[in-house]
């Protein structure tokens, strides 16, 4: 059977990982595929190192656009990121007639709608497991494995760097900045680790994983995204000594009302599995109401891992290009036309109306009467209190001032209520700094 032509807009850390791992492996993706997986022609702006990288194994061009309207190319992968040329490119390939593979979580959550109706119209197929968790198939096991299942909730630990950044400052005692320095000399995070720190690339990718697992559109506006750059070591402190472990979760969950969209840092009890996922390791955990709760773990980037899930995309695609449009897979698992009826159905819930537990770390002037106003003022919002611990005092200032941190935990409630509670709190003359607030979450 005639061998599928590939080509690669970028070869950069991943495209290299994807040429190299496609020529190693190739007899055993050739036997998998029922043909063979060819790089035709690669497009990058530095061509010298293209060519460095290829050899004679590929043509090299600098223009995408040659690559893309050339008609003996079957595939192409794009793995230059970003929203802008990037979203051009993927549009003019599929209009040409291309199947398109693609790593590109941020182009997907913003403009993924846009892509994957083109993509039907055109009668091509767009796939993107190397777009979330790298080398973890967990796209293929939301839209196909557990297609059975009715999902209830996804959590996952989707950014490595992040995951890097808090383990260290548990293992090590040092603040967020020290270990974020480590981090970059490590080479774990980028010079601008904007999007990793803020909590931006997981959403990207939690806003994916929700539209499979629930069968409605892409949403990325709708997340609620916070990053961990307001963690200090000692709320890493307190949540261990608590049996808690924080970890940047993504996390989507299906109510009677609508869909939980939310990125942030949570307690995670240290007993689950995925509060022992450590340094730039990913996890995620499906609960499904057939099958119950898995886990699926691994790394969720670097050059071969997420070139494994490009190359299986490749497969998919070899295996079923011939196929009539009507037995693709659809992106979103479920089929097109059902998409817009659930995102109304199923609404993305403001962050108001999430509800869960929380540990809050509050200080406070050691005087008579600071716990009572405070346990007060939760209570009047009808928030039930699970346990306070209150550290042993200090003096600060040298001037007699006397504090302390007040931990409390909270049962389930809802954040529009947290909310109203906590402007109350901060408003005590005797609350002397920003109350910390980082959600908690069972997992159960």
């Amino acid at each position: 059977m005639k061998p599928i032509q590939v080509g690669l807009l970028g070869i950069g850390t991943v495209g290299s990982g994807v040429f190299n791992v496609l020529a190693r492996n190739q007899d055993e993706i050739r036997r998998r595929a029922g043909r063979a997986i060819q790089i035709a022609a690669v497009a990058d702006l530095d061509t010298a190192r293209a060519r460095a990288i290829v050899g004679e194994g590929a043509r090299v061009v600098a223009d995408a656009r040659e690559l893309i309207a050339n008609p003996d190319i079957d595939v192409v992968v794009e793995l230059i990121g970003g929203y802008g040329i990037a979203r051009a490119l993927v549009l003019e390939a599929i209009a040409a007639g291309k199947h398109v593979v693609t790593a590109n979580k941020a182009l997907l959550a913003v403009h993924g709608t846009e892509i994957f109706q083109a993509a039907a119209e055109r009668g091509v197929i767009v796939a993107f497991e190397a777009a979330v968790a790298g080398g973890i198939p967990i796209i293929k096991a939301l839209r196909e494995g557990l297609t059975a299942n009715q999902i209830q909730w996804v959590a996952g630990i989707i950014n490595g760097t992040t995951n890097f950044i808090l383990s260290e400052m548990r293992d090590k005692g040092l603040d967020f900045d020290v270990v974020l320095k480590e981090a970059q000399r490590l080479g774990y995070a980028e010079a601008d680790p904007t999007f990793d720190i803020e909590g931006v690339d997981a959403a990207h990718k939690a806003t994916i994983m929700s539209a499979i697992a629930f069968g409605i559109p892409v949403q990325f506006d709708k997340a609620h995204v916070e990053g961990i750059t307001k963690l200090s070591s000692a709320d890493i402190r307190y949540a261990e000594q608590l049996g808690y472990r924080i970890k940047l979760l993504g996390i989507t969950r299906r109510r009677a009302e609508g869909v939980e969209l939310r990125v942030h840092p949570a307690l995670v009890p240290a007993k689950r599995l995925l509060a022992n996922v450590e340094g730039a390791m990913n996890a995620v955990v499906v609960h499904g109401d057939a099958v119950g709760t898995t886990l699926y773990y691994g790394k969720g980037a670097g050059s071969e891992p997420t070139a494994s899930a490009v190359i299986a995309d490749l497969v998919d695609i070899a295996r079923l290009m011939d196929a009539d449009v009507a037995h693709h897979v659809p992106p979103l698992a479920f089929q097109s036309h059902t998409l817009a009826a659930a995102g109304t159905e199923l609404p993305v819930l403001p962050m108001s109306e999430v509800v869960t537990s929380y540990y809050l770390r509050i200080r406070v002037a050691d005087e008579a009467g600071v716990l009572a106003r405070i346990t007060g003022i939760l209570a009047d919002a009808g928030i039930s209190i699970d346990a306070v611990l209150q550290r042993e005092a200090e003096e600060v200032g040298g001037e007699g001032s006397v504090q302390t941190d007040l931990i409390i935990l909270t049962h389930d409630t809802r954040e529009g209520g947290m909310d109203a509670a906590l402007a109350q709190i901060q408003q005590l003359p005797t609350v002397l700094a920003p109350i910390t607030r980082v959600r908690k979450e069972a997992l159960s």
